[in-house]
Order: C-alpha cells, then structure tokens, then sequence
C-alpha cells in the first residue's frame, strides 16, 4: 500500500493513486512550489518594496533623502532592476521607473532620487 506524501495517510483505492484526497494534492503541490520559488518570490517582494518608497518621497520627480530614513523603512539598495551611467560617470540604480543615487553631502550619507526619463534610453 502507499501513503500520502502530503498527510502519510494509508492510501485506499487505485494502486497507482498518490495521494488521498484532491485537498492533499493540492496542499502538496502548493508547498513544494513555494519552497522551490521562494527566493523569486522574496527577490520581487524587497523590488517592490523598494519601488514603493522611491514613489513615495520622489513626488517632484527629484529630490533627496537621508539614506538611513529609507532604509529604516525598508529599503534595500543591494536590489535593483536596471542602471543609468550619466556623462560625469555617477552609476543611477533603479526599480522599475524610479532611481536613486548615492550622495554624501556634508558627512551626510543621502540618496538623490529621480524617475526615468526619455533622454536616459540613449
């Protein structure tokens, strides 16, 4: 006889049947997948955190904010999309539409953020 891999139930029915009810299939299935794509799904929750805040406190299009206020809201600058090199060499990091750059002014660690513009796509 063969049991559940799902609840280790005895099986009862077909001798090909694996498992014993359509819910612990289900069950089943639902966690192995999430167990394989959990870091996909971790990845793409901090780039959508990220984006959140960048859209938040970048209402003008441009502007600036102490680095340690974004990241103590969640914020995490090692997760990006894409990057923009402007002519002085200074690296742009963005999620999705909304950029960042880091700044030190003053002995102040800070980020100008900005939104992707078409003159960038050159």
């Amino acid at each position: 006889m063969n049991t559940c891999p799902h609840c280790k139930v005895e099986i009862i029915g077909r001798s090909d049947k694996k498992y014993c009810s359509i819910h612990c299939k289900s069950a089943h299935q639902y966690q192995k997948r999430k167990s394989e794509e959990a870091l996909y799904y971790a990845i793409d929750k901090q780039l959508k955190t990220n984006r959140k805040l960048l859209k938040n406190y970048n209402k003008s299009g441009m502007s600036t904010i102490r680095k340690e206020k974004l990241i103590s809201e969640g914020f995490d600058p090692t997760y990006f999309t894409h990057y923009w090199k402007n002519k002085k060499g200074q690296v742009y990091l963005f999620c999705y539409e909304y950029g960042f750059l880091d700044l030190k002014e003053n002995q102040k660690e800070k980020y100008l953020l900005v939104t992707w513009q078409d003159y960038m796509n050159v």
